[in-house]
């Protein structure tokens, strides 16, 4: 008896275990059951380079998540990568003369699109694309150039 006790608090204690490690990794996936049910609409944009932008990523307004990366692909005429979100449906405030553009979270962290609203008075829409682009910065790049500047020097 006092066995078979010990066997299921065991057992309830691991599943207890499983579940919490499940959460966990649902939460550092940026999965959420919640993405599922928001009303959203598409906008596009393009940029000569996204260089570690991935689908699911965060699309920021001020410092504040108002939608996701849906998909990337290549425009095969411009030879541009074209950037597709799904912006919440209660973001209607987006100019046509918004900016996005690709930063970093941090010094090393993940890569998100940043929007700038302009002041146009025209609203985009859904379906739209957001003309003003700025390409994310490459990090071996910069230091490349920063390397062989110094280089230079001597």
């Amino acid at each position: 008896m006092q066995s078979r006790q010990i066997e299921i608090t065991v057992g309830l204690f691991i599943l207890l275990g499983i579940v919490a490690l499940s959460f966990l990794a649902i939460q550092v996936s940026g999965l959420s059951f919640a993405d599922a049910r928001r009303d959203t609409y598409a906008l596009s944009a393009q940029f000569n380079t996204v260089a570690g932008l991935t689908p699911r990523a965060k699309v920021m307004v001020a410092g504040v998540a108002v939608g996701h990366v849906r998909a990337i692909h290549i425009d095969p005429i411009t030879v541009r990568a074209v950037v597709e979100m799904a912006i919440d449906k209660d973001v209607d405030y987006l100019t046509t003369d918004s900016i996005a553009s690709i930063k970093t979270a941090g010094v090393l962290g993940e890569q998100y699109v940043s929007i700038a609203v302009g002041g146009a008075p025209d609203i985009l829409k859904a379906g739209d694309t957001i003309k003003d682009t700025q390409s994310a910065m490459i990090l071996e790049d910069l230091i490349s150039k920063f390397a062989t500047s110094f280089t230079d020097k001597k």
